[in-house]
């Protein structure tokens, strides 16, 4: 990456395909461009939001997050689905920008809580998590292949 060039946040627009899945496919998520181009359209819904984070106007980070509505209460939360900032581009903040971006989309949207999965494997993640106010252990997390 070079010195020239724009740096910041925006959301992802179908152009950033090919760039995203090739962050997802370095991170054991192989997906291709027109896989992202689908599901970028998919998240097209207002509720739902995908931002990049650029630097020398390329994508070195992207996060997707979704918004539902709550059954058991009045409100909506929103769940951060993937984050992903490019190898060579992390500890530099972005992670902690695409964050602030999805939880700025989520306060604007009637949020009251954000919640993401951080698994076992990754402690970098955990620590960016842990370290921006997010509570490890308060549920449990269980699934089941379908």
């Amino acid at each position: 990456m070079s010195g020239r060039g724009s740096s910041g946040l925006r959301p992802a627009e179908e152009a950033d395909a090919a760039a995203i899945a090739g962050l997802l496919t370095a991170e054991g998520y192989p997906a291709g461009p027109s896989d992202i181009a689908r599901r970028l359209a998919a998240f097209g819904d207002g509720l739902s939001g995908v931002f990049v984070a650029t630097a020398s106007d390329e994508v070195v980070g992207f996060v997707a997050v979704h918004v539902m509505p709550r059954f058991e209460h009045g409100d909506r939360i929103a769940r951060v689905l993937a984050l992903v900032v490019d190898e060579d581009a992390r500890e530099r903040g972005f992670g902690r920008e695409l964050m602030g971006a999805a939880e700025a989309h989520a306060r604007d949207r009637g949020c009251a809580f954000i919640e993401v999965t951080a698994g076992r494997h990754r402690p970098g993640a955990l620590q960016l998590y842990e370290s921006a106010g997010y509570e490890a252990g308060v549920v449990a997390y269980l699934r089941k292949r379908l």
